[in-house]
């Protein structure tokens, strides 16, 4: 059953980002040969509406064949209106932005059905207090549940953790303890502690943490500021990850490869239809993030070959895009080749 949720989940991401560029692609007027899910050997396809509809053997990615676009042989273009290779270097971006555009909206759209269903999150209940901090000196206890701050209604950890952070001066906490709401007054302070990449930053604390979760669903608006807040919160966190890696803060061997998805996605399958779509929702902004990487075979590689003749007022030679785009295929086999080295030294 895992792999089968393995191979529904990616093959819809991979759709819907492909479809991004197929769509933009259609509207600004150019042909599009073949639209495949998947590489390789055509399990299953479709001649429709001027283009061919593929499902491949290989369910790891997709692509859109354009008219006029030949990644390996950038001289076989044509000078056919409806061609790939005619257009703008403004309207060749609004296609390849497309892809990953259409992978963090529907980020969005999943982490908006998650805010309206009932999911489990970090719940303000403090389980843990450090006694030479703010929140012990001002009479914080563990079991306390935070309710209010200041003027803000707390629901869950989250809520609180930003206006702690941000906060200039005392703060008022409201708790909820043995039945009734007490509140006190709280100078947060600035203290060492790490971040998600295990770095030492310093922030503002009180000396508090969450003592377990709670199941929340949001109304209609309330889910639209949840779904955007996670798509930009998920979006950041992966492009930090990758600078992370590329300064050598994050090690090589957290990278992960297809066997790290599949087994996330099984995991996510076995907890039911709200851990389905958040995991989704991670993996497609993900696609989204490393599809925008300034790298020749991926849409960022293709989006600097374009900035570069905005600027330039000339496109890069054929001979100079077809080594980058051949160096880019190799970079992506690499990356590709050490997550699943890691992969399998994780389960062996």
């Amino acid at each position: 059953m895992g792999i089968f949720w393995f191979l529904v989940v990616l093959s819809f991401l991979v759709f819907f980002h492909e479809l991004g560029h197929f769509s933009v692609a259609r509207y600004f007027g150019v042909k599009v040969h073949h639209f495949s899910i998947g590489f390789g050997p055509r399990l299953v396809s479709k001649y429709w509406k001027g283009t061919t509809w593929s499902i491949s053997a290989i369910p790891l990615g997709g692509y859109v064949q354009m008219k006029g676009q030949e990644d390996l042989d950038p001289s076989k273009t044509s000078t056919d209106k409806d061609s790939y290779s005619m257009l703008s270097p403004y309207k060749k971006i609004g296609i390849l932005l497309a892809g990953p555009g259409a992978n963090f909206i529907l980020a969005f759209v999943l982490y908006f059905f998650v805010g309206m269903m009932e999911h489990n999150e970090i719940s303000s209940k403090i389980g843990m207090i450090q006694k030479d901090m703010p929140g012990y000196q001002a009479g914080l206890q563990k079991d306390d549940v935070i309710v209010r701050i200041n003027d803000k209604d707390i629901k869950i950890w989250d809520d609180l953790k930003g206006i702690i952070e941000t906060s200039q001066g005392p703060i008022k906490v409201y708790v909820q303890r043995d039945g009734v709401i007490k509140g006190l007054t709280i100078y947060p302070k600035i203290a060492e502690s790490k971040n998600i990449f295990g770095e030492p930053i310093q922030k503002k604390m009180v000396g508090i943490a969450p003592g377990g979760v709670t199941k929340i669903s949001y109304d209609l608006g309330d889910s639209v500021i949840y779904a955007w807040n996670k798509t930009i919160w998920a979006s950041t966190v992966i492009f930090q990850g990758v600078q992370k890696l590329i300064t050598g803060v994050v090690s090589h061997t957290e990278v992960g490869g297809v066997i790290s998805i599949g087994k996330v996605i099984s995991d996510a399958s076995e907890s039911g239809i709200v851990a389905i779509f958040m995991i989704a929702a991670l993996i497609s902004v993900n696609l989204g993030v490393l599809n925008l990487l300034p790298i020749p075979a991926l849409d960022g590689g293709h989006i600097m070959f374009n900035l570069y003749e905005i600027i330039t007022r000339k496109a890069p030679s054929p001979k100079i895009l077809t080594q980058l785009t051949i160096a880019g295929w190799v970079i992506l086999l690499g990356l590709m080749t050490l997550g699943l080295y890691n992969d399998i030294n994780r389960l062996f």
